[in-house]
């Protein structure tokens, strides 16, 4: 069944934008929404399947590559807990 729709401008971008990050065309993700909404199944409530889920781990993953280098030592414990491990405390007081 075709159905014409009408979109605003932001809803649009948003349908593109949605889009895009899946790898699917406009006209897929527009079905695949309409019957999340029908069926009342979304994707929030944690139902993926494996290609959704490699979709969704793509499109975090997209532009990661400009992220910067960080060395290893900025992920240690001391590293998050310095303020701690020098008597202070991790929350100020007011």
């Amino acid at each position: 069944m075709i159905i014409p729709v009408e979109l605003n401008r932001e809803t649009e971008t948003l349908l593109k934008e949605e889009a895009r990050a899946k790898g699917l065309p406009v006209e897929t993700v527009a079905e695949q929404l309409l019957k999340e909404a029908l069926t009342g199944r979304a994707m929030s409530h944690g139902r993926l399947s494996v290609e959704e889920f490699h979709r969704m781990l793509d499109a975090m993953a997209e532009g990661s590559d400009k992220l910067p280098d960080l060395p290893t030592k900025s992920f240690s414990r001391e590293s998050f807990y310095e303020d701690r491990l020098n008597g202070g405390d991790a929350v100020p007081r007011r």
